[in-house]
């Protein structure tokens, strides 16, 4: 089992937010974690030190988060997959756009890597059919 595989959804979805942090701040503060997350700031101390243990950020208490190479190789995974899945759910399914949002949300954790790879050769297959047009 890979380290990937024993994350998580809880701990994918602070990868996406740190990462996302990251990209737009540089780097991401526990108060700014919590912020985006809708979760107290205590709750955020005990979830950045396993991330820290588990090599995937870099933490100290009262500093800044930043993801280590590992941990945005996986944070970046999971944020191509949300985009891939919102994208079908809009798109091709036709569900509005906060609905598609939500479920891509839930169904980026529950999907592995196999599967996933199989369902994006099919949005593939019809993106090139006539299937959308």
């Amino acid at each position: 089992m890979t380290k990937e595989n024993e994350l998580s959804e809880s701990l994918e979805d602070y990868l996406e937010t740190i990462l996302k942090l990251q990209t737009t701040k540089t780097v991401a503060r526990s108060k700014d974690i919590a912020q985006k997350m809708d979760i107290k700031r205590g709750s955020v101390t005990g979830m950045l030190k396993k991330l820290a243990a588990q090599n995937f950020i870099n933490y100290e208490p009262y500093g800044y988060v930043t993801l280590t190479p590992g941990g945005e190789k996986i944070a970046r995974e999971i944020e191509g997959r949300h985009i891939l899945l919102k994208d079908f759910l809009f798109r091709i399914v036709g569900v509005d756009e906060q609905t598609a949002n939500s479920t891509a949300c839930r169904m980026e954790h529950a999907m592995d890597r196999a599967t996933f790879k199989k369902f994006e050769k099919f949005i593939k297959k019809i993106d090139n059919s006539d299937l959308t047009k």
